[in-house]
This record gives structure tokens, C-alpha cells and sequence, in this order.
């Protein structure tokens, strides 16, 4: 087995986690309002759930793919109105709020919420089936331990961009006040919403 499938793993989810969207506006203000642990988690959340998709895409359960692809627009309709209201929920809640919520709020649930609003993206199991194939997947014969090595790959390439993202902004937490903080609930809360605004006025 090519140990080659595990660094192309790696660049890879790397690059997919690196751009900033949904889950990187949400992993930079909860690092902000709640510590360091609740930011990676989030982000490791995403990256479990690209592995997920990874293993769809690279085990070929087309079954699955061909569901989730098919009934895309309720899996969209549902991801869509969850970011609306996150995006809500965090324009109107204050920072003190935010603080307190940070302490009770569980990091599973931190882990488990980005968990399921990147598996309200159906349409990355093609992206991945299309990449996957253009790494050599194919060339590898159909292997399960390549696409395994290649799925891990993924796996940990996200998750080090996530511990970066979190560690590198938590950084800066003790910088930001009251006032700083509700700017940043603002900001981050309509980003989000326009997210949510976007997924729901795509069609097909």
C-alpha cells in the first residue's frame, strides 16, 4: 500500500477545512466566548464529518451517495434554516450570556452540532468521489486499506487545520471586552445568516 494515499489524505482535508465558511465563523467566536476546547471540537466536528463523506465516496457506497444526493434539497432546506438560526441566535444573545452559555454548553454538543450542519452538504461526496479519483484512488484497484489510509488522511489534515484555526485565535481571547464581544456576535451571527439565506434560495 502507497503510504503517499496518507500525505495526499492530509493536504487535502487541509485544504477543504482551510476556506472560511459556516463552520469557520462558528469555531472562531466559540474559541473567542468559550475557550480553545469547545473551537477545535467544533472544528473537529467538521472534519468527522468529512470523513464521513470521504468514506462514502472512497468505499464507492453508492447506495448512500445516491440517497443523500437525491433528497439534496430537503438535506439543504434543513442545514439551511439550522444556520438561520444559529445566525439569529447569536446576533441577539450578549456576551455575558455567551460566557455562561460557554460553561455549560457540553463539547460533545460543540462537536455534535458541526457534525451535523457539514452532513447537510450532501453534494461533497462528489466533490470527494471526484477528487479521490484524481489522487489515483483508482489506480489502487479498488483497495479498502487505500482508501482507509486516504480517509484518515483526510481526517487529520482537517482536524490539524481546526486546532491551528482555534489555537492561533484563542490567542487574542483575553484582548476582546464586552463591547468587542458584541460586535463579534453581530458580525459572526449575520454571516451566518446569510449562509443559511444562500442555501435556501439555491435550487436543484
Amino acid at each position: 500500500m502507497d503510504i503517499g494515499f496518507l500525505g495526499r489524505g492530509l493536504i487535502l482535508g487541509f485544504s477543504i477545512a482551510a476556506p472560511v465558511g459556516p463552520i469557520g465563523v462558528l469555531c472562531i467566536r466559540r474559541t473567542l466566548t468559550e475557550g480553545i476546547a469547545s473551537g477545535f471540537l467544533s472544528g473537529l466536528g467538521a472534519a468527522t464529518a468529512d470523513a464521513m463523506y470521504g468514506c462514502v465516496a472512497g468505499f464507492s457506497l453508492t447506495f448512500v451517495a445516491d440517497l443523500l444526493v437525491g433528497q439534496a434539497l430537503w438535506v439543504r432546506l434543513i442545514g439551511g434554516l439550522f444556520l438561520c438560526y444559529l445566525g439569529v441566535k447569536t446576533i441577539v444573545s450578549k456576551p455575558a450570556a455567551s460566557t455562561v452559555s460557554g460553561k455549560s454548553r457540553s463539547l460533545f454538543t460543540a462537536y455534535a452540532s458541526t457534525v451535523v450542519l457539514t452532513l447537510t452538504n450532501p453534494a461533497t461526496i462528489l466533490s470527494f468521489a471526484a477528487v479521490f479519483a484524481g489522487l489515483g484512488l483508482a489506480s489502487a484497484g479498488g483497495s479498502y486499506a487505500a482508501a482507509g489510509v486516504l480517509v484518515l488522511g483526510v481526517f487529520l489534515g482537517s482536524a490539524l487545520w481546526w486546532l491551528l484555526l482555534s489555537g492561533g485565535v484563542s490567542l487574542f481571547r483575553r484582548r476582546f471586552n464586552s463591547n468587542g464581544l458584541q460586535w463579534l456576535n453581530r458580525i459572526s451571527g449575520a454571516i451566518l445568516l446569510a449562509f443559511g439565506a444562500i442555501a435556501l434560495s439555491l435550487r436543484g
